[in-house]
């Protein structure tokens, strides 16, 4: 018997590698829009609320519309293929830009809410990207392929802080509603991006077919747990300080130009990494890339607490984005090898729901803690980076005792 020659044996990830290059493309273009939101939407939040702590409560409604959808999401994309709902997700983003842009021209909260629920439409696709990056991929090239999706939010990251210079003021004065008009027609002119995405849709479920494990068993299985935890606490984490920031920046008598300029810089560390994050994974493990990641979110909350000048914000946002691409990255690297193909669209819906319902809780807290903990913005910014504590003490025993326990041998 001849056997076949080793080249033979490496599968063949071509349509992998150009399914992931659409979805830089779609990161790169359409995820400039979610910093925007996060930089002005705690800003417009305060300029219409009734009460200022109840200012962030916009973002809390973007995340909260995500959490919501995920599930959704992501059973759609199992049933009609992955394009229908990144197209959903991009009409979600512009509809939603569209109430918020005209809640500020009738000077309403209600319809801002409205707006930013239904921007987390959007908010729940994009979230699928690095998802999605895998279903071609073969098992060694998916760590890169969910790194590479993920960095071209580097190019999102500097488009967004454009967008935020030129258009806040475009429609005064009525402030930052033009920049909800760009974010309508931005939405528009990246749906053709998806007719590239060359992802089969899953074929029909047949009567007898294996349908993979309840959610309860998957839940019960240490590896999805801990991924899921690790990717919670990283995404909590980062949105807890950042849905703060531009709030802390502004109250310590900066502009909000220099607001977007610290979150831009914030991105560029969340994304930059990405490049690399795949490799590091690859070689060293994802439990020790995780591990980094949560360390280094704790410098973050230590930076934050040693001032407030603006080369503080930038240390500790700076910090806060790395750490978030190595503890997110990590767990979703972690997740996709933890299931099968059968169980995927249950686990990614899950595993986002879970996300999303803790990053709501962390944006809720990070408006009241910013605005009704203190005499003035130093003493709020303090307390929101005191409450990482208990977020980062939850993952980190976690992952110990996932790896002390030898749960980390276990792969699905």
């Amino acid at each position: 018997m001849t056997s076949l020659p080793a080249d033979s044996l490496v599968p063949d990830d071509a349509r992998a590698r150009r399914n992931v290059v659409v979805l830089i493309l779609a990161q790169a273009v359409l995820g400039a829009q979610m910093p925007v939101n996060f930089v002005l939407g705690g800003l417009a939040g305060q300029y219409l609320a009734p009460n200022p702590c109840l200012a962030t409560l916009p973002i809390s409604l973007i995340v909260l519309g995500s959490m919501v959808s995920a599930p959704y999401i992501a059973g759609l994309m199992q049933r009609r293929g992955r394009r229908t709902g990144f197209l959903l997700g991009a009409a979600g983003g512009a509809g939603g830009a569209a109430l918020m842009a005209l809640a500020l021209f009738v000077q309403s909260f209600p319809l801002m809410l409205a707006g930013a629920f239904l921007v987390g439409l959007y908010m729940a696709a994009q979230g699928q990207y690095r998802f999605a990056a895998t279903d071609t991929a073969s098992p060694a090239f998916r760590p890169k392929a969910i790194s590479w999706v993920m960095a071209g939010g580097l190019i999102g990251a500097l488009t967004s802080r454009e967008i935020v210079a030129w258009t806040h003021d475009l429609l005064a004065p009525i402030p930052f509603a033009g920049a909800f008009v760009a974010l309508i027609a931005l939405n528009a002119l990246a749906l053709p991006i998806f007719a590239f995405l060359d992802i089969p849709r899953p074929p029909a479920p047949v009567k007898g077919d294996p349908g993979g494990r309840t959610r309860m068993q998957l839940l019960r299985s240490p590896r999805i747990a801990v991924a899921m935890i690790c990717a919670m606490v990283s995404y909590a984490l980062m949105n807890l300080l950042m849905t703060s920031t531009p709030l802390a920046v502004v109250g310590c008598g900066y502009a909000t130009e220099d607001a977007a300029t610290v979150v831009t810089a914030h991105v560029l560390a969340m994304f930059t990494p990405a490049f690399f994050t795949g490799h590091l994974i690859a070689r060293f493990g994802v439990e020790r890339i995780i591990a980094i990641g949560l360390t280094i979110l704790a410098a973050a909350g230590v930076a934050g607490l040693s001032g407030v000048q603006l080369e503080h914000f930038f240390l500790a946002t700076v910090l806060l984005g790395i750490g978030w691409n190595f503890g997110f990255i990590g767990a979703t690297a972690m997740l996709t090898s933890a299931h099968t193909p059968e169980e995927r669209a249950r686990v990614q819906g899950m595993n986002d729901f879970a996300v999303f319902g803790m990053v709501v809780l962390a944006s809720l807290s990070s408006g009241l803690l910013m605005n009704c903990t203190g005499a003035n913005p130093v003493d709020g910014w303090s307390a929101v980076n005191y409450a990482m504590l208990p977020f980062l003490a939850l993952a980190g025993g976690a992952l110990i005792w996932f790896v002390r326990g030898g749960h980390h041998r276990q792969v699905a």
